[in-house]
């Protein structure tokens, strides 16, 4: 299976999502309101061939263009300033963020027809959101 292009999801379900954003020293107002959204992700192509995958909410929109296997440098969402690397591995995308300030970061997106599973990892908390597709 390959990777779903131009495919809203909608998040449906969270777990431990709190204690990630905690582990990466996120602050508490900040992490109330990443509490109380459902994001939207889709994954596109670019004309220039970049992947781009764009989350938007009430809360916050973000989109990152990139190369597979080309490292990047990336502000996440709750302002942290990475070095990424994205690969593929079938139907799944494998971001690495690296930091100085705090620890690495790996999340996995799964892309399936009926569903977008988003895996978060830091120090030894996994984090997991589901989003179902938007119709």
């Amino acid at each position: 299976m390959s990777l779903i292009f131009d495919k809203k999801y909608k998040l449906d379900s969270s777990d431990k999502f709190d204690d990630y954003m905690k582990a990466l020293g996120v602050g508490m107002m900040t992490r109330k309101l990443g509490n109380t959204v459902s994001p939207v992700v889709e994954l596109t192509k670019s004309d220039d061939g970049k992947l781009v995958l764009s989350s938007n909410s009430t809360f916050k929109n973000s989109s990152i263009a990139f190369k597979l296997n080309e490292e990047f440098d990336e502000e996440t969402p709750d302002g942290r300033k990475v070095k990424s690397l994205i690969v593929q591995d079938g139907n799944k995308l494998v971001h690495t963020q690296k930091c100085d300030k705090h620890s690495d970061t790996t999340i996995v997106r799964e892309f399936e027809p009926e569903q977008l599973k988003m895996v978060l990892t830091v120090d030894d908390i996994t984090c997991t959101r589901i989003y179902k597709p938007v119709q």
